[in-house]
């Protein structure tokens, strides 16, 4: 059953999509961050951590709503869809 209801998906879809920038702005209200490190292009680890900045600076947000927006056009009936099952 996991099959049908989980779907693996990897860190660069869901940081391309703009998920992990809206993850990081809501867990930077708590001090917290979601962070990444890579190696030639391949993601070698992922963990959380404390952090002493909060937010984004305006260039990334942009970018960030951006991303987002893109991702729920693209996938709106999906998603709509799935809730409904």
């Amino acid at each position: 059953m996991a099959g049908n209801i989980i779907k693996e998906k990897s860190w660069k879809e869901f940081k391309d999509a703009g998920l992990l920038w809206m993850i990081n702005a809501v867990l930077h209200l708590f001090g917290w961050a979601i962070v990444y490190e890579m190696d030639d292009n391949k993601v070698q680890t992922v963990y959380p951590a404390r952090v002493t900045y909060r937010g984004f600076d305006e260039k990334s947000n942009s970018e960030g709503y951006i991303k987002v927006s893109e991702y729920l056009r693209e996938n709106i009936d999906e998603l709509a869809r799935e809730a409904k099952e």
